[in-house]
């Protein structure tokens, strides 16, 4: 696209910096030097995918690569899609505003299945065409990865490769290969073959699946012979060896999260019943403390930012977080650069750190008690006690905080309205901690946001075989709670239930919801995930015309002896250890932190072998 013409587009749109690009440490080369073009989309707005630490990593590891450039790709805002529509224009990327079909891959990431609606656009604004069987030879490769991807059947008539566990060497493998291809000037279709054979990488093509009577999944069987029977997932061994980015992108305008991120580890031990991030990013790899020294250093120096987040799935876990922290604040509290922890548990609120943080910079606290009652929080092995929150809540008011937040979820398995009465009665009980705290000691000003998510079964979870409530059992619930959380100092938020519905419909679907994704996607639907947009009765009645019972996916307890559509993926956990978790579900059984003794997941025999949990 030439400048005159992108600058007349941009001058009619609301946000022109979303497209823009050449931000700080944004990457531009020679398109004579490259020998391929990757195109990294992210199914939402620029601000959301700005935000995307995975992004970040892949973006600037692909363009570590001398002959590999990689750009960015964005859902487009609806004045900017309008306009591309209108002037029949096809979607462009960030650093060059090249239009997307000219690229070797366009590769989506994953993170929500509310955004599948989005990938069709996108594909769509960039003349590509939606189903994988109408690309000829001249169109990019879709491919995708992401904790959705754990789950590919709904998108396997749409992506000619999936990327299953993380990215950062099977990525390069695949580019390697594409290279080889494309000199040899052979059809898609061998080097999709050719491919088929790496660790981690699920090509749908090579693949039928076939179905009982009652429309449950009879097998999943591979085209040939040579194919893998089975698929297993990517893990990087030493996350201290793996690339990591020492300098982001800084965007021009606000995005949901402006600070500068370090991983500190990946995976959990926690083997919370629900938690679909704990089990399929298992086994806990730690960065070492030095390494970590090193990457926020970097990252502080190249971006400015003035705020550092030590991302993970929960920070208080990290073995070094009180050296950690202890460096980091000594080394930037002076120069004002705050320091974030999110994920942190309740039963390792590590108060002296917090103390020291709130120094620099003081924000609200969050956390996630998850469930109401004891009962329940044993159930879904979240390993807390009311007494873990309460003292958790009385040390902070002690610190003069007066903003918590608290996440619950609802319409778990075995819940009660007891268990909802719990939530009200936590939420009371931290009113009376704040105002049990002495004045002069306490901050000004309570509230108190109590937040309620609706459970959504998924894949590779102890939880996967449950139903979801019903989106009017779970109305009855939000409804419920309302009334017992009126308090002038307590907020109540709570989802939509039918956006839920749908999140569970995708997230547990088969390959036959394809279909219904692309009608969907025709009858107006996109960005399912924000309230705005969302059109129900548009889903309703595309599920009807393509003769699907959405309830059947979401609604529809399964039994262990099921085909599940995501059975033949090896992810090192073992079915038998998921079964096993879910009869202890039942009784109410707790299951230690695996970072204490192996529980026998099967991880660590599966994949490194030795003591890898028990870092």
């Amino acid at each position: 696209m030439n400048k005159e013409v992108l600058e007349d587009l941009l001058f009619q749109v609301e946000k022109p910096a979303r497209y823009i690009g050449r931000e700080i440490n944004a990457v531009n080369k020679s398109l004579d030097q490259v020998e391929v073009r990757f195109g990294f989309a992210f199914p939402d707005i620029y601000e959301v995918g700005m935000s995307h630490l995975g992004m970040h990593i892949l973006y600037n590891l692909l363009n570590s690569k001398d002959d590999i450039y990689c750009e960015r790709i964005f859902s487009p805002w609806v004045d900017m899609e309008e306009k591309l529509r209108k002037k029949n224009m096809s979607l462009f990327t960030l650093e060059t505003h090249t239009a997307i079909e000219e690229l070797d891959f366009v590769g989506f990431t994953l993170q929500y299945e509310l955004s599948y609606t989005n990938i069709l656009n996108i594909l769509d604004l960039g003349n590509i065409p939606i189903r994988k069987e109408n690309r000829q030879e001249k169109f990019p490769f879709i491919i995708a990865g992401g904790p959705c991807a754990y789950n590919p059947e709904p998108l396997a008539d749409i992506v000619d490769i999936f990327v299953l566990g993380e990215g950062e060497e099977v990525l390069l493998e695949i580019i390697d290969c594409y290279k080889e291809w494309k000199r040899k000037a052979e059809p898609k279709t061998k080097f999709l073959e050719n491919i088929c054979h790496i660790e981690g990488v699920y090509i749908p093509s090579l693949y039928d699946i076939t179905y009982h009577e009652d429309a449950t999944i009879k097998a999943f069987i591979s085209k040939k012979e040579v194919y893998p029977k089975t698929i297993s997932k990517r893990i990087i061994k030493d996350l201290d060896d793996v690339y990591y980015p020492d300098k982001v992108i800084v965007p021009f305008i606000n995005v949901v999260h402006e600070r500068a991120m370090v991983e500190i580890f990946r995976g959990c031990t926690r083997g919370c019943r629900f938690c679909q991030a704990g089990i399929i990013y298992r086994p806990v790899r730690e960065r070492s403390l030095d390494k970590v020294k090193e990457l926020a250093h970097e990252l502080i120096r190249t971006t400015g930012y003035e705020e550092l987040s030590l991302a993970s799935l929960s920070t208080s876990d990290y073995s070094e977080i009180k050296p950690l922290t202890r460096h980091l604040i000594d080394e930037y509290g002076s120069k004002k650069i705050g320091l974030s922890l999110p994920s942190l548990r309740l039963d390792k609120f590590p108060l002296e750190v917090i103390e020291e943080i709130q120094k620099v910079r003081k924000t609200g606290l969050t956390f996630a008690p998850e469930a109401g009652t004891q009962r329940l929080r044993d159930v879904i092995n979240k390993g807390i006690t009311e007494k873990d929150l309460m003292d958790a809540m009385e040390n902070a008011f002690a610190l003069g905080w007066n903003n918590v937040k608290l996440y619950f979820m609802i319409g778990l398995p075995t819940e009660t309205y007891e268990d909802l009465d719990g939530i009200a009665h936590l939420a009371k009980k931290v009113v009376d901690a704040y105002y049990h705290t002495p004045k002069e000691k306490r901050g000004r000003g309570l509230n108190i946001t109590v937040s309620t998510s609706n459970f959504v079964p998924k894949p590779f979870t102890p939880f996967e075989w449950y139903p979801q409530d019903t989106i009017e059992n779970l109305r009855q619930k939000q409804n419920y709670l309302k009334e017992k959380l009126r308090h002038k100092n307590i907020k109540y938020n709570y989802h939509d239930a039918k956006t839920s519905f749908l999140e569970a419909i995708f997230a547990r679907g088969d390959r036959r919801l394809g279909e219904a994704l692309i009608r969907g996607w025709e009858k107006g639907c996109k960005f399912d995930g924000w309230g705005d947009f969302f059109e129900y009765e548009k889903w309703m009645e595309t599920f009807e015309e393509c003769n699907i019972d959405p309830k059947f996916y979401a609604n529809r307890e399964r039994s262990y002896e099921e085909v599940l559509p995501w059975d033949f993926i090896d992810i090192g956990v073992t079915k038998k250890f998921l079964i096993n978790e879910n009869e202890k579900a039942k009784k109410g059984d707790l299951t230690h932190d695996c970072r204490i003794s192996c529980t026998g997941c099967g991880m660590n025999h599966s994949f490194i072998g030795g003591d890898v949990c028990n870092v």
